[in-house]
């Protein structure tokens, strides 16, 4: 996540602990019943194409909170803050608002443009048929996460292509949607040259339905230890990170009333629709 760091926390590790929560039943190695494991994946890509294409006709409030943990007192001594909401204008382009920003408290790391691509591309991860054939899928067996049956994965990247950015870790299935409803693993590659890392530790993101159909991404947990290396004669330190993101208000956003109809320079009222022309239904 962080310039010149090397992360301690390995994704094994992370993952373990994320299956060791409350609400993780035992992993049955069992294959799918009914389906291949090749069309189970297809299915899922599909799913995953049409949420992707539905998210992007909403507007959500977006609250990114990082922060680095004090070892003595294990509370934050650093903070960085950011509220925005992720809307559209006049023109329907996608925009964000940032609505709140407090000063930035962080001292001991350096915030990287990747931390935040990550917050809005990666973090939020749906994996789609477009996308597909950029991983490798490895089926683990069935969970059960609280009240839904899971499929589970482990999904890599076949190839790092420079300059990309991918996801390589683990991803729960609902049995009944064909969609993803939890992940947990990290971003890479991980730029570990010396003088010159930009690393991001083990997360999880957690996903609800918000439309009776589709599950969105609500709130996503960072954490890790990253190790800074010394340089210009400086001591190497140890600085504990921990990051949340939450993904709120979930809106579909009326195009429509945003169309503006405009003669010799003035703005005309918006006519509705004439229900009398509706085709009838049968």
């Amino acid at each position: 996540m962080m310039r010149r760091a090397l992360l301690t926390l390995s994704l094994t590790l992370a993952a373990t602990a994320a299956c060791a929560q409350d609400g993780f039943g035992k992993l049955d190695p069992a294959p799918p019943a009914g389906i291949t494991i090749p069309d189970l994946i297809q299915k899922m890509g599909k799913q995953e194409s049409a949420f992707e294409e539905a998210r992007r006709g909403y507007e959500f409030r977006q609250t990114v909170r990082m922060t680095t943990i004090s070892d003595t007192t294990d509370k934050p001594d650093g903070e960085f803050l950011q509220v925005s909401d992720l809307t559209f204008d006049d023109s329907g382009k996608r925009i964000e608002k940032v609505v709140f920003a407090p000063q930035n408290t962080i001292e001991r790391v350096i915030l990287t443009e990747n931390d935040m691509n990550d917050v809005k591309e990666r973090l939020p991860f749906i994996l789609t048929s477009e996308q597909l054939p950029q991983y490798t899928l490895t089926y683990a067996g069935q969970q059960k996460v609280d009240d839904l049956d899971t499929y589970v994965f482990d999904v890599a990247p076949k190839e790092l292509v420079k300059g990309h950015r991918y996801f390589q870790g683990r991803v729960w299935l609902d049995q009944q949607d064909d969609q993803i409803v939890l992940v947990n693993g990290l971003n890479v590659p991980q730029e570990n040259r010396p003088g010159k890392e930009d690393l991001s530790p083990p997360f999880t993101t957690y996903y609800q339905q918000v439309d009776g159909k589709y599950w969105f991404p609500t709130y996503t947990r960072a954490e890790g230890i990253l190790h800074f290396s010394a340089s210009n004669g400086s001591l190497s330190q140890s600085v504990h990170i921990r990051n949340t993101v939450k993904y709120t208000d979930y809106k579909k956003f009326n195009f429509r009333s945003k169309i503006r109809l405009i003669y010799n320079g003035e703005d005309l009222p918006q006519q509705p629709a004439d229900k009398g022309s509706e085709a009838p239904k049968k």
